[in-house]
C-alpha cells in the first residue's frame, strides 16, 4: 500500500492550490491525522487515515481512500478521498424586497410633484 507525505496528498487531492500552501496548512496546526494534531508537513498518510482540516470558513473531514501519483483533474482527485464533512447549513433567504408603493400612498414622488405643479400652474 505505501504512504505519502501529507502536504503532497493535500495538493494531489486539490484541497489546496499549491504544495507550499499545503505545507503551511500542515505546519500551522490546521491538519489532524486520526485526531492527532500534526506540526510537520512530512508526516505520512496511508489509505484508511482520517484527516480533519480546518480551512478559513469550514471544516473538512476526509477519509483517505487512495494515495495518488499526480495532481490531476478534479474528477481524478475526488477518487482519492471520501468526504465525511458535516453538511453546510443553508443560509436563510433574505426578506423580500418591498414592492413599489401603491398610488396615493405616502409622499408624492418628484414626478408626482411636477404633475401637480403643472396642473395648478395657470400662467
Amino acid at each position: 500500500m505505501g504512504s505519502l507525505r501529507v502536504d503532497k496528498w493535500l495538493w494531489y487531492a486539490r484541497v489546496t492550490k499549491s504544495r507550499s500552501l499545503a505545507q503551511k496548512l500542515a505546519t500551522g496546526g490546521h491538519v489532524r491525522i486520526n485526531r492527532d494534531k500534526i506540526s510537520s508537513a512530512s508526516k505520512t498518510v496511508k489509505p484508511g487515515d482520517v484527516l480533519t482540516i480546518t480551512l478559513e470558513r469550514r471544516i473538512l473531514i476526509l477519509k483517505v481512500v487512495a494515495l495518488g501519483s499526480r495532481r490531476g483533474p478534479f474528477s481524478e482527485a475526488s477518487l482519492l478521498y471520501e468526504d465525511m464533512s458535516p453538511p453546510v447549513p443553508k443560509k436563510e433567504a433574505p426578506p423580500p424586497v418591498p414592492a413599489q408603493r401603491e398610488p396615493g400612498a405616502g409622499r408624492p414622488t418628484k414626478r408626482d410633484r411636477r404633475r401637480m405643479d403643472a396642473f395648478t400652474d395657470t400662467d
